[in-house]
């Protein structure tokens, strides 16, 4: 698959499912898991929670480009985001429901599919005749 070939459709899937997953787990976080998780833990559950809805809205944003318009920047921010989704506030769901501290080591490789999915619609924004 190039980037390219990003499609609206699995931009928008990813989105709904993600930002039904970060409600979830905030729902989780804040109600079932209050009284066995200590402040830390929550914590990383509130920062996964945060990160992953604001990157479902952006990708929402990034599916209504894709719908008008094929181009392999925006199929990189898409690709980005949901890869960014995916380690940086999966693993640190993981760290705070297991404690299992290795996993921490790929959190920042999220942050940086996050920035780079950021740096890739920059691109696009500048290149692209929009309007």
């Amino acid at each position: 698959m190039t980037l390219s070939a990003i499609s609206a459709r699995l931009a928008l899937a990813f989105a709904a499912l993600s930002g039904f997953f970060a409600v979830a787990m905030g729902a989780l976080g804040a109600h079932l898991l209050k009284q066995q998780l200590d402040a830390q833990a929550l914590g990383w559950i509130d920062t996964g929670v945060r990160y992953q809805a604001w990157h479902a809205i952006a990708l929402i944003g990034i599916a209504a480009f894709l719908a008008r318009r094929q181009a392999a920047a925006l199929g990189l921010a898409a690709l980005a985001w949901m890869i960014g989704t995916v380690l940086f506030s999966g693993s640190l769901y993981v760290l705070a429901l297991t404690g299992y501290r290795p996993i921490a080591m790929i959190t920042p490789l999220g942050g940086i599919a996050f920035l780079i999915g950021w740096l890739a619609l920059a691109s696009y924004a500048l290149r692209a005749r929009l309007g």
